[in-house]
């Protein structure tokens, strides 16, 4: 009798083997990550957190010799030590993070997503220059928010345009026009989103909600190109402009 050939066969029925799930990062993974991208930016950052962290144990050592309780000051101090790092680190790595997006196209956007409170910025830009300058919309309690990135002599005709533009749809809600760059009379990228936060509440929630449902009808920018075309390289078909 003729014997089964194995191999192929065998290779099929087996059980494919399950993919490794990505291990879930820890808190201390994150830190870490931070710490190591400020110090590239910012190598004195070690030095600032190691001075903070002593500064404030060195003071509750003080306290606690001058009430006659060094070692309850320490076990309180240290943790106040520890959060007084942790937030220079925090600064520190916002503000090497905010270094490492400027001057990139969007990097307003990305700043703007650190907004909180209920605002809501579409992800694409309602306008786009043939620069690269661009407009995004933002919708929250205080109104609608135009943020411009760009110079300011080629940015405030976009804002003014979009800004006649919206009103059209929505003519009784405040619009508020914001300029981020680093010219004067421009919001620097690190101060947008508190810039942004601090705008008066004029709308309630309710009414903020209409809002975004009507400016769903004005839409985005839609480039009229397939993916992966420059705009700024594409060429007009001269044989389709004469007629075949």
């Amino acid at each position: 009798m003729a014997r089964t050939k194995s191999g192929a066969g065998d290779s099929a029925d087996a059980p494919t083997k399950k993919q490794k799930k990505p291990k879930k990062q820890r808190w201390y993974h994150q830190v870490w990550a931070a710490y190591k991208m400020t110090r590239r930016q910012d190598p004195l950052v070690t030095w600032i957190m190691l001075a903070v962290f002593c500064g404030i144990l060195a003071l509750s050592l003080l306290v606690g010799f001058l009430t006659g309780h060094p070692i309850y000051a320490t076990v309180i101090g240290l943790p106040f030590s520890l959060l007084g790092a942790m937030f220079v680190l925090t600064r520190k790595a916002e503000r090497a993070a905010y270094t490492q997006i400027e001057g990139q196209p969007g990097a307003v956007r990305a700043a703007l997503g650190t907004v909180r409170g209920g605002w809501n910025f579409d992800d694409e830009p309602v306008a786009v220059s043939r620069q690269q300058d661009l407009v995004f919309r933002g919708i929250g309690r205080p109104g609608v928010v135009l943020v411009s990135e760009g110079p300011a002599h080629r940015v405030q005709r976009m804002l003014d345009d979009e800004r006649r533009r919206t009103a059209r749809v929505l003519p009784n809600v405040p619009i508020t026009l914001l300029q981020v760059g680093n010219a004067e009379g421009q919001i620097p990228l690190p101060k947008v989103a508190r810039k942004v936060q601090k705008l008066k509440k004029k709308l309630t929630r309710a009414e903020s909600a209409e809002v975004g449902k009507r400016l769903k009808a004005l839409g985005g920018v839609r480039l009229p190109v397939p993916k992966g075309v420059d705009p700024m390289k594409a060429r007009p078909d001269r044989k389709g402009m004469r007629g075949r």
